[in-house]
């Protein structure tokens, strides 16, 4: 059965293959991977955004991504999302913002809300209030664990990636990398240090969005530090990441946050790449242990890590992406979860009439 699923993004960050975002990441997986498989593909994002299917774009804020500007973009979402719904026959909504409920549209359909993000970060009436209609996603099982009492998880469907557009490098550069946003909590200060510590050359590929407290980071922690051994390039995607990342001899992952999953990392295993990454949430998870990286607890054991990299094999790697981490795998997973949603709706209507 044909199915138009409506995917809507978190409204301050627009949707492409450049993003650094996993949530955005994740939805446009998801979209590509509807319209391959013959669904139809609604895509309700920020003005800017490319996918696969129909873009339904919303004009948002420039500039300085205060409270206010938050503000006026969930408004925004909220009357563009109402307006598409009266619009478009949609079978299933599924949302990915961190504030989704901010937005949340009053409509009987199941509604599929992917939570991308440490559950503490979430308001927690936001995963405690909702309807019958509304399923919540976990998308690791270290994530899950972290569920308090009154949230009900309805499923824990773990990320992927697309194998496809990775491959094993023919050799290693000289250098190792960091790839993703550039704030304070995904300690990207801590990836300069460590590679400093290891003396060796670290290109930086990521985005400094337009938070007051990114700007603040970067400015004071990051850009006095930028030289000839610490490099930033800005975001990358397409094959020029692929290229950068089967190129490095290993990626550094010093997040602070309790991370829910890594689609970076899953892309580096992908790429023969190692990572080596802090003991963070979902990321033991993901890291084999002297195998396809390195868990560390502090910059120390971070540099030394990246001195024994070299005694990692590339096949290793990706054959624990191809095992684990396929894309396919995760749209398979969400496509039975709208399947079930909406056979359950429909034997609902059905008992009613």
């Amino acid at each position: 059965m044909s199915l138009t699923v409506l995917n809507v993004a978190y409204p301050l960050a627009p949707v492409s293959e450049a993003t650094a975002g996993g949530a955005e990441q994740v939805l446009l997986t998801l979209d590509r991977g509807l319209v391959q498989q013959g669904h139809r593909s609604l895509v309700l994002a920020a003005a800017g955004s490319r996918c696969h299917g129909l873009l339904l774009p919303v004009e948002i804020p420039s500039g300085n991504l205060d409270q206010q500007a938050k503000q006026e973009a969930r408004q925004q979402f909220r009357v563009a999302l109402a307006h598409v719904l009266e619009r478009h026959s949609v079978d299933v909504v599924h949302m990915h913002g961190i504030d989704f409920h901010e937005y949340l549209p009053n409509c009987n359909l199941p509604i599929v809300v992917s939570l991308h993000l440490p559950l503490s970060w979430y308001e927690r009436r936001a995963l405690t209030s909702v309807s019958q209609n509304v399923s919540l996603v976990c998308v690791s099982h270290s994530q899950a664990r972290t569920a308090t009492r009154g949230v009900e998880i309805s499923r824990v469907i773990p990320n992927g990636v697309d194998l496809e557009g990775f491959q094993l490098p023919r050799r290693k550069g000289d250098y190792v990398l960091y790839m993703g946003r550039i704030c304070a909590e995904k300690g990207v200060h801590l990836a300069i240090d460590a590679a400093e510590q290891a003396s060796v050359k670290l290109l930086i590929a990521g985005t400094v969005f337009d938070y007051p407290e990114h700007r603040e980071y970067f400015e004071t922690m990051i850009r006095p530090r930028l030289g000839r051994n610490a490099v930033l390039i800005r975001a990358v995607g397409g094959r020029r990441k692929a290229h950068l990342l089967a190129g490095a001899k290993c990626l550094l992952i010093p997040s602070q946050a309790r991370e829910t999953s890594s689609l970076i990392a899953m892309e580096s295993m992908a790429s023969g790449t190692p990572v080596i990454a802090w003991r963070s949430g979902a990321l033991p998870e993901i890291i084999c242990e002297g195998s396809t990286g390195f868990i560390a607890s502090s910059v120390e054991e971070m540099a030394s890590a990246i001195g024994h990299v070299s005694g990692l094999s590339s096949a290793a790697c990706r054959g624990e992406a191809e095992r684990k981490f396929s894309s396919a795998r995760m749209i398979s997973s969400y496509l039975d979860l709208y399947s079930d949603l909406t056979m359950s709706d429909a034997t609902v209507e059905m008992q009613a009439a």
